[in-house]
């Protein structure tokens, strides 16, 4: 939402056009985000299993870590917040109407972002968990080095000397490294056919990770499927049944 409202808000759109190609199209690109976590959170809570023995009651999870917010109010799914149980609000949302100051904290964010993500990848040994996040450091590393080149030429300070871009390398990590190898470090994807075709006047140069040529692509990568969740009877979700369906189709 950071991003999607200073596109919203920019002026001068059109003597700045560049600048808001890059702020709109990584905000279209941290929406797919959104629906690839939730899915990636909502296969593993999927590995959750209630208990079935009559006696411990079926949600009794006192065994498990984290927010019970996913089992008492989510029906086994993805929160709209932090790890930390704060929701996403307006109030999460920089938006100075500064071109340079928005661009800095969007470096900021990202800078930190990949930290945490970093963070995630390290804590767990889920394959799931990692691939997801193996990805998104790749991509992270994308938007940071994207804002950190938009700084620099608006600039004219180098942001990737004078703060290291990425501080942590990416190659570290096996999950990352397999993205990294195929080019998705050096990739600005156009998320339009029509819109931001002129963020090849920021995206452009040799990458901070390898000094290979970025490229801007045409199109969003190539997804996978959306799961297909199980039924959760426990948290009586859906809750409908074939029967169901059946019965309400007679009466229509």
């Amino acid at each position: 939402m950071n991003y999607t409202y200073q596109s919203f808000n920019m002026r001068g759109k059109s003597k700045i056009r560049p600048y808001y190609d890059l702020v709109a199209n990584i905000a279209a690109e941290e929406m797919g985000r959104i629906e690839l976590v939730a899915n990636t959170i909502n296969l593993l809570l999927d590995q959750t299993e209630a208990s079935t023995d009559g006696v411990t009651p079926p949600l009794n999870f006192s065994g498990t870590t984290g927010n019970p917010d996913h089992f008492l109010n989510f029906g086994l799914g993805t929160i709209p917040g932090g790890a930390g149980g704060k929701a996403w609000t307006g109030e999460n949302v920089f938006n100075s109407g500064n071109l340079k100051l928005d661009l800095l904290h969007n470096f900021f964010l990202e800078s930190g972002a990949r930290m945490g993500k970093i963070r995630v990848y390290e804590s767990t040994q889920n394959p799931v968990a990692r691939e997801m996040v193996g990805y998104l450091i790749v991509r992270g590393g994308v938007h940071q080095e994207a804002y950190a080149k938009a700084l620099s030429d608006l600039s004219g300070v180098h942001v990737t000397k004078l703060l290291p871009v990425p501080e942590i390398d990416s190659m570290k990590f096996p999950d990352a490294r397999k993205y990294i190898d195929r080019g998705f470090h050096k990739i600005l994807y156009r998320f339009s056919p029509d819109d931001y075709r002129q963020i090849g006047e920021i995206w452009n140069g040799i990458s901070a990770i390898d000094g290979s040529d970025r490229e801007v692509q045409d199109g969003p990568p190539e997804g996978g499927e959306v799961p297909d969740l199980a039924p959760a009877p426990p948290l009586y979700a859906p809750s409908v049944n074939a029967e169901d369906i059946e019965e309400i189709a007679r009466r229509l």
